[in-house]
């Protein structure tokens, strides 16, 4: 039965539904463990301050070692490094769930993390690869609706396993998930229709010293974002790491520009279509990825929502992303990328630009439509500018170029938080109060708090216009890619099979 799917004519569905699980897995552990954190912090006796490195830790875990995964995946084989993530995924998880102390607890979550950065990019790499090339679009968009149902069923799973078991649940509902989509992926997933080389490539190919760099440098970046509002953006520690980030990211590039088999090939930066890709993309998740962050402080301390009903608001939004992901995935398969790029972007800023005329007594029904524009634009943009940058690849890059969009995101996610709690204190120390998102429920505070909201919704209002303008310039070109090495040069009315042009 399983030579017979692997024949198969639906052999991708097959191979999507095998990743689907770990995908899955991984989403549903980040919104669980969120909901989990306040009971692990009474059980350990600790405060937010420690207990959030159960999640800070995890996070800077994956993004330091995306590219690294990414680049290994596409040398040694994407479906043992996919394998192997999931693996240590599951046992990480079980651990987790063990640890009779706190250290051990953040020490399982790094290993986790490992785990999850080897499978997350990995995973999407041998979807894209499975697909034609006339429907990537349209394998993008699945893993999104995969993604946006995690999301959603993550809060939902996490509080169930916290009330009716105990919060180690948490994490033990990872092991048996995990390895489960371990045994489906070793049965139907087969390396010569997944994009893998059929010869294992040499570790002597990989750039030990371009890793070390951009791992330093991501690290760097990111823990100085993460702590530069408690410690001052003028502080010493914070001015140091700063100039620590930009010579360890000058040196990346001058090392990744000279060696011969680099980590991420930043002449792909030369391509038109990938590189006003990326920064849209950049700019979109920047402008967009704290609103999530934000309106939840809104919607319980202003307009006097409990956690619960907070929670609940939200859901439509998240659905929005599930839905509209396949959807423009497909179209843009058949009508051109550009179309949806802007005119998801064009949602997306209607939204933030309703948000941002927020105030203490705005209706319900007024947040709830602008959260719906805002994510379904999102939806409708990150599918087809996913696939349009993917169009401007070789194959056998994928491994290294989706872990690289999935850092991305990362990153930008990670920065749109600090810069909208930069807006929002900043504007409330102006207006006479205590500079934290802690003092928003104190008396006084609900009307300075919406005043620096709404500077912040305005702001990345701005952002997103900004790559709505870089989606709509972005030529309808593709570069005709030559081989496993070709930097092709641009060439107009080119496109890969089945791509259209715009």
């Amino acid at each position: 039965m399983l030579s017979a799917v692997k024949r198969s004519a639906n052999y991708k569905y097959w191979a999507f539904g095998a990743l689907s699980i770990g995908m899955f897995s991984s989403v549903v552990d980040h919104g669980s463990v969120n909901i989990a954190l306040p009971t692990v912090a009474s059980h350990y006796q600790t405060g937010l301050q420690t207990i959030q490195w159960i999640v800070i830790s995890y996070a800077l875990t994956i993004s330091a070692l995306l590219l690294p995964m990414g680049r290994m995946a596409d040398i040694v084989g994407r479906t043992k490094v996919y394998i192997l993530g999931s693996i240590i995924f599951a046992l990480a998880a079980g651990l987790a769930g063990a640890a009779p102390t706190l250290p051990v607890l953040i020490l399982a979550r790094i290993i986790q993390g490992c785990g999850a950065a080897m499978s997350q990019g990995t995973g999407m790499a041998i979807i894209t690869a499975t697909f034609p090339e006339g429907e990537r679009g349209k394998a993008i968009g699945m893993v999104m609706t995969v993604v946006g149902v995690g999301a959603i069923a993550g809060p939902a799973v996490g509080g169930l396993l916290v009330g009716v078991l105990d919060w180690r649940w948490v994490f033990y509902i990872n092991v048996p998930l995990g390895l489960l989509g371990v045994v489906v992926s070793l049965a139907v997933l087969d390396k010569e229709r997944t994009g893998d080389p059929m010869v294992g490539g040499s570790f002597k190919k990989f750039d030990w010293l371009g890793t070390a760099l951009s791992t330093g440098a991501l690290l760097t970046l990111l823990l100085t974002i993460a702590n530069g509002q408690h410690a001052g953006w003028s502080s010493p520690p914070i001015l140091v790491a700063t100039i620590s980030f930009a010579a360890l990211l000058g040196l990346f590039v001058w090392w990744e520009l000279r060696v011969s088999e680099p980590l991420l090939d930043l002449r792909l930066f030369q391509r038109r279509v990938f590189s006003l890709g990326v920064s849209a993309a950049f700019l979109t998740f920047l402008g967009s990825s704290a609103v999530l962050f934000l309106t939840p402080f809104y919607l319980q301390s202003v307009l006097g929502y409990s956690p619960l009903r907070a929670g609940l608001f939200v859901v439509p939004a998240a659905l929005c992303i599930a839905v509209m992901g396949p959807i423009s995935g497909r179209l843009s398969d058949r009508y051109g990328y550009r179309i949806f790029t802007v005119g998801g972007l064009i949602l997306a800023v209607a939204g933030l630009s309703i948000l941002s005329q927020t105030n203490e007594s705005s209706p319900w029904f007024m947040v709830m439509a602008a959260l719906v524009l805002q994510s379904s634009g999102m939806g409708t943009f990150y599918s087809p500018n996913t696939s349009s940058i993917l169009s401007a690849v070789e194959r056998e890059r994928y491994g290294v170029m989706t872990s690289f969009l999935n850092l991305i995101r990362n990153g930008a996610n990670v920065t749109s938080v600090a810069m909208a709690t930069v807006i929002v204190t900043g504007t409330m120390a102006a207006m006479g109060f205590e500079p934290s998102l802690d003092a928003v429920g104190s008396p006084g505070a609900g009307h300075a708090f919406t005043s620096g909201l709404r500077n912040a919704y305005m702001t990345m209002a701005c952002l997103l216009f900004a790559g709505m303008v870089i989606s709509a310039v972005k030529a309808g070109k593709t570069p005709a890619l030559s081989g496993s090495t070709g930097m092709g040069e641009e060439t107009k009315g080119k496109t890969p099979a089945g791509q259209p042009g715009d």
